[in-house]
């Protein structure tokens, strides 16, 4: 069945992700070097969406001011969600705006063509919705989804039980938030029951399966999909978007306007944004993302790392297993050593994650700093010559020796 019309959710902020989400809302942080609900755009174009509906909300001018009314061709309606109250509260914000069936898609997780295409070619009108679902070995973070299989030939998929975060030992598939819904399932999302502060999606989906409106059918998929929910996912992101033969990036991709030196060595996979500059004696990669407008001084080292935008690698510096933000300025000789490390994120400490260090937006380091692994330093924070920080350091925080 042809779906062209899409509703992407992307009004969320990631607050696990902070402090790179303070200036930005999730969708737009980097898979590899540009954001990820530009790869979610990519990959409903790639399958026929002719007409995309994005519900916005936090931060919802970065996401407006970039992509603008089109994108590839294919115009851009906004809707604005001024209260995050859930995904089933986003999806009905933006109802008015299609007419027939629609495909709704996470704006804040990678998914690839194939998962969308699958959706596509699974779904008919005699299903309320159609799920797009991955062979996953941990969904306790996600939703679990129990199929039941149908017909002679046991090809027709029926969901029988959507689960949130499952801790129980059944075989589930998890829902990677690609779906495509007739019009009874906005109603059924509608009528569903919200829970304090939060009307779901899932819960009208849940109503459709223990109702009789409508069937709801799965579709197991060999796409790629994978959620940033900290940051050092965002590695993970660009290794699968690096690794990924089959819809991915090439091996080396190096934009038309870049500048590497002939003394400078390349190791694959890596992708060089536009305007970026290696200088020489600088060795990059492998699994390496330079982002728009990055300079990468002479002998400095970077390797398993997404650099984002407008940032520079001082002379003799070196990044392992590093995350920055925009406007990043890593001072000569400076050592980020590289995972594994604890992180703390808000309340929690997460143990020995591979991240050698985050430096969120506009950080400066005046040179010869030392991170130990595991360091996360807050936006336009200044690291004084010489300095050894770990932990967690605060926004506009001054360190020094």
């Amino acid at each position: 069945m042809s779906v062209r019309s899409a509703i992407v959710l992307a009004a969320g902020e990631g607050k696990r992700l902070r402090p790179l989400t303070e200036h930005r809302p999730k969708p737009m942080l980097p898979a590899a070097t540009k954001p990820i609900l530009e790869h979610v755009f990519d990959a409903l174009i790639a399958a026929g969406v002719t007409d995309i509906t994005v519900v916005v909300g936090y931060g919802r001018n970065r996401v407006q001011s970039h992509f603008g009314s089109t994108y590839r061709d294919v115009p851009l309606t906004y809707v604005i969600q001024e209260k995050q109250l859930g995904s089933g509260h986003a999806l009905l914000a933006a109802e008015a705006e299609i007419e027939g069936p629609s495909l709704v898609v996470n704006g804040d997780q990678l998914v690839d063509r194939r998962i969308v295409e699958d959706v596509v070619a699974a779904h008919d009108a005699d299903a309320a919705a159609t799920l797009g679902l991955i062979r996953h070995r941990d969904v306790a973070d996600y939703g679990g989804v129990i199929l039941k299989r149908d017909g002679a030939d046991g090809s027709s998929r029926r969901v029988t039980e959507i689960v949130e975060n499952p801790r129980d030992d059944r075989s589930y598939q998890l829902n990677a938030g690609v779906y495509a819904l007739e019009a009874r399932a906005f109603d059924a999302v509608r009528a569903a029951s919200s829970r304090p502060g939060e009307h779901t999606l899932v819960d009208g989906l849940a109503a459709l399966i223990d109702g009789d409106v409508g069937t709801v059918q799965g579709v197991v998929s060999d796409g790629i999909w994978i959620d940033a929910t900290y940051p050092w996912d965002l590695l993970a992101v660009a290794d699968a978007l690096l690794e990924d033969t089959a819809d991915g990036i090439v091996e080396r991709h190096v934009g038309s306007s870049a500048r590497i030196h002939e003394d400078a060595t390349v190791r694959e996979p890596v992708v060089v944004a536009e305007d970026c500059v290696v200088g020489p004696g600088a060795v990059i990669g492998p699994n390496v993302c330079l982002g728009e407008n990055v300079t990468v001084d002479s002998n400095a080292v970077v390797e398993h790392s997404v650099v984002d935008a407008d940032t520079r690698i001082g002379p003799n510096a070196t990044l392992v297993d590093c995350v920055t933000g925009r406007g990043v300025r890593v001072g000569p000789g400076s050592t980020v050593v590289g995972g594994p490390g604890d992180v703390h994120v808000r309340d929690r400490i997460h143990r020995d994650e591979d991240l050698g260090a985050l430096l969120a937006d506009r950080v400066r380091d005046e040179g010869g700093v030392t991170y130990a692994p595991g360091t996360v330093v807050g936006s336009s924070a200044v690291l004084g010559t010489g300095v050894t920080v770990c932990g967690s350091i605060d926004a506009e925080t001054e360190v020094r020796n």
